[in-house]
């Protein structure tokens, strides 16, 4: 039973991103004598503010991960502003590395999370407001003003969290229909009616 119990612990232990032995990581091929300030730097915000949303269904979202900002490898932190126009959705996603720390900037949002258990987690949030969103559970974001967007700021605990998105991901990566058929107790002809406006939104 000990050895369990120290098992479960240890696969706790190596969920999250793994910890450095120095204060930050050198990005490969450079030579950290002559390291500055903009390693530590991400200029990537600062025309968020003036991107137009108007006419646009989709969700804008600018990231500060790893890939973009060198600086957060082995840090375990990351973060993205997300843009919502007028009655927006972020559709239903995870992030399979992190939790989210959403901050509503501006405007009205509806949030929620499903946990494994099939429980949904919901809020209306106003500007001010932080909902949090923990790792690996499946949850969505939708602007409920259809004349008004909304922005937020999310926080993650990993440079990476990776974003799992449900409709791309079941109906655009190649799943054969009838195997969607069957999971959805449908039939192909509307699997391939989902498909084809994902692939036209």
């Amino acid at each position: 039973m000990a050895f369990l119990v120290v098992f479960s612990s240890v696969g706790v232990i190596y969920a999250s991103d793994p910890d450095i032995l120095t204060d930050f990581t050198v990005p490969a091929g450079q030579n950290p004598l002559k390291l500055t300030g903009d390693l530590f730097t991400f200029t990537g915000f600062r025309n968020v503010s003036n991107n137009n949303l108007a006419g646009q269904k989709a969700v804008k979202v600018t990231k500060a991960v790893a890939a973009e900002f060198p600086g957060l490898n082995g840090l375990g932190v990351s973060m993205a502003v997300l843009q919502f126009p007028a009655g927006g959705l972020n559709p239903p996603h995870t992030h399979p590395r992190a939790s989210e720390l959403l901050f509503l900037v501006e405007g009205c949002l509806l949030v929620g999370a499903v946990d494994t258990t099939g429980k949904l987690f919901t809020q209306t949030l106003t500007k001010g407001d932080v909902f949090v969103f923990p790792k690996g559970l499946f949850h969505y974001q939708l602007n409920t003003d259809n004349k008004v967007e909304a922005m937020a700021v999310s926080a993650f605990g990993s440079a990476n969290a990776g974003t799992v998105s449900l409709p791309s991901t079941l109906f655009t990566t190649g799943i054969p229909d009838n195997v969607l058929a069957k999971s959805f107790k449908t039939d192909t002809h509307t699997i391939e009616l989902l498909k084809a406006a994902l692939k036209n939104p």
